[in-house]
């Protein structure tokens, strides 16, 4: 499977903190550790040629997993047309925290995708509320995760196919943090969790979260429809 990270990979450039947390960027974190299960997976950032994501590179990605916080207006609309079409073909998509924001998730939701936010150091409890769901495979009822940043209800997405996981906050709010759906041929995971001052992508149980969803959107070479004027597999007798 071919798996690409994309990151805008910007908050590491100018914030010392990022910088620190993360001195291969989120992008490289992530890859890291997905490199475990996959042998072919590359990343991708903002201020490469077409931001990385050429036709050419978009045809041999299985997975893409994105990452965008402040950044989404630079992505050229064009190529989040480009990435949106190789998802209705089939390609998968992962989508982590901010980038519930991104052209290409917004494209794909028909919605604003907007949420209430706050920064404080809360604790959030990720709770499972689909266990058979393959993408909960090796953790335990929840996630725990000291600090991060707090995303609230409502989360203006059209209703999820599967609703996987539901977080609590510290401060109260409560958020779909896990939600998957389909669009043509192409599967997509949201997952919440990732706010570029935390280490969270350190989070083990995070990481095998972000695995098994890099596992399930990856299409299965089901049939490509076909549209438009159709010729009769059968001989049709008219009267």
């Amino acid at each position: 499977m071919n798996v690409l990270v994309w990151n805008e990979n910007r908050h590491e450039q100018e914030n010392q903190v990022v910088r620190d947390l993360y001195p291969e960027g989120i992008h490289g974190a992530i890859a890291n550790f997905l490199s475990e299960d996959h042998e072919n997976v590359k990343t991708a950032t903002l201020d490469e040629e077409e931001h990385g994501l050429t036709d050419e590179v978009l045809a041999e990605t299985d997975v893409l997993v994105w990452w965008g916080h402040m950044a989404h207006d630079e992505v050229k609309e064009e190529v989040a047309e480009k990435v949106k079409q190789r998802v209705l073909e089939g390609m998968g998509l992962v989508v982590l925290h901010s980038a519930h924001f991104s052209k290409v998730f917004k494209k794909l939701m028909g919605t604003t995708c907007d949420l209430k936010w706050r920064e404080a150091d809360e604790k959030e409890r990720l709770w499972v509320v689909d266990p058979s769901h393959p993408i909960t495979e090796g953790i335990g009822e929840y996630i725990e995760i000291e600090k991060e940043e707090m995303y609230g209800e409502h989360f203006d997405i059209p209703t999820p196919e599967e609703l996987v996981f539901v977080s609590w906050f510290e401060g109260g709010e409560v958020f779909r943090s896990g939600a998957t759906f389909r669009r043509g041929k192409g599967k997509i995971f949201y997952f919440r969790p990732g706010h570029e001052t935390y280490p969270t992508y350190y989070n083990k149980e995070v990481q095998t979260v972000i695995r098994n969803g890099v596992k399930w959107v990856k299409n299965t070479q089901t049939p490509t429809p076909v549209y438009g004027n159709a010729k009769p597999l059968e001989t049709i007798t008219t009267k």
